[in-house]
Order: C-alpha cells, then sequence, then structure tokens
C-alpha cells in the first residue's frame, strides 16, 4: 500500500499529471482537456461519464465538489482515498486506490509472445493497440497507447482470466512501450490499479502519487 502523499502541482509529477491528462483524452477520443483554476477537465460526453475533473491537489476536492451536481460527474484525484473522501458528501461514490506511475523510455525491443500466441498491432493516427491473440484468434490481453509529443499514455491493459500468469501482460507492455519510443515519446505515464501495481513494478515503473477517483452515479429508479 502506497501512504504517502506530495502535492503535484509545480513538480516533476504535475507534469506527469499533464501528459497523463492529454494523453488519456487522446486514447479515449475525448476533446482536448480544458486547463482549470483547479486542475483540468475532460468533457467526456458519456451517459455514466459525462464529464472528468482531474485534480492535482486533494484540497481542492471540496470547492469544486460543492459546485457538482450532475449524475456521471467524475473526480479523479491525486491523493488518497481517505484525503478525498474528507471533501465530499455522501452522494459521491469513492473508487479503490489507484496509482499514476511513470517510466522513462529508452530503447524497448518488443517481447516475442510464448507459443501458441500471437501479437498483432493496430494503429489510427497517433492511437496504437496492441492484442495478443490465441491460436483460435480470441483476444488473450490488450492495451493502448496514445503518443502525443514526448509523452505516451498506456491505457486500457487487460488479460482475459483464463489467460493470467502467463506473461501476456509483459508482452503487451513491452509492445506498447517499444511503440512509444520508435514513435519518439521519452516518457510514458499510466494509472495502475491495486492489482495491476506489482506488474509495472516489477517493469520499473515508478509511482509518482496515489489516485482516487470519486463520481456522482444516477438516482435509482423506483418500480
Amino acid at each position: 500500500m502506497i501512504d504517502f502523499w506530495t502535492p503535484v502541482s509545480g513538480s516533476r509529477a504535475g507534469e506527469v499529471v499533464a501528459d497523463w491528462v492529454w494523453g488519456w483524452a487522446l486514447s479515449r477520443g475525448a476533446p482536448d482537456p480544458v486547463t482549470e483554476p483547479d486542475g483540468y477537465r475532460i468533457d467526456v460526453g458519456l451517459p455514466e461519464h459525462r464529464v472528468r475533473y482531474v485534480l492535482p491537489d486533494p484540497s481542492s476536492v471540496g470547492p469544486r465538489a460543492a459546485e457538482l451536481t450532475e449524475p456521471g460527474t467524475w473526480l479523479k484525484v491525486c491523493g488518497s482515498p481517505e484525503q478525498v473522501r474528507a471533501g465530499l458528501s455522501s452522494r459521491w461514490t469513492i473508487g479503490a486506490p489507484e496509482y499514476l506511475m511513470s517510466t522513462e523510455l529508452g530503447t524497448h525491443p518488443p517481447t516475442i509472445p510464448p507459443d501458441p500466441y500471437t501479437l498483432e498491432l493496430r494503429s489510427t493516427g497517433d492511437v496504437h493497440d496492441a492484442v495478443v491473440r490465441t491460436a483460435g484468434g480470441e483476444c488473450a490481453a490488450k492495451g493502448r497507447v496514445a503518443v502525443r509529443g514526448g509523452a505516451a499514455v498506456i491505457d486500457m491493459v487487460e488479460t482475459d482470466p483464463a489467460h493470467r500468469r502467463r506473461g501476456l501482460g509483459s508482452v503487451v507492455m513491452s509492445e506498447l512501450t517499444h511503440v512509444a519510443s520508435v514513435r519518439c515519446a521519452v516518457r510514458a505515464v499510466l494509472v495502475a490499479t491495486e492489482a495491476g501495481l506489482a506488474l509495472y513494478e516489477k517493469l520499473g515503473w515508478t509511482v509518482e502519487s496515489p489516485i482516487t477517483a470519486a463520481h456522482l452515479a444516477a438516482a435509482p429508479t423506483l418500480r
């Protein structure tokens, strides 16, 4: 468990936050982020994820949340669940701990998947998807990288439960960092769940900040 906290504004971690915000929007096909006095806003536009605010300092949670009432509003805060909960009413649902992580990119040769798996890369502009497939063509593991300038954001990395503990997550990460390096990115950023933290640390990634998500869910429909 990571239990430290250092405000990220104006620091290297603040630059990592900015890299993540812009790369995440690119990865998800969302509009460019809007800079706010307390962080960033992304108008995602989905019914259950209408808008996302990324706040580098947990002290801004209370003032920002006081203005927000619409279901589908999300906060992503550089702080622990305890710090974020202190600024929120009971209407907000708080997610499990996450971690903002980064790594410097150098020469990253891709890793060949073990038999009988094969690796497929699909690119659309600056967004690249790596998919590990079974002999029958099913998706066993996948991930995405969005490259913007010198920064790359790793996103949506997932291994099918039936194919875990076979090194496929490492294969996907190796391919994504290789693609980012070839396209001149010098740093990669991601947000890890608790389950993914050990893998990324093993691969040389460093935790920059804890991340806590909170959202306003729609009220249940009465029947």
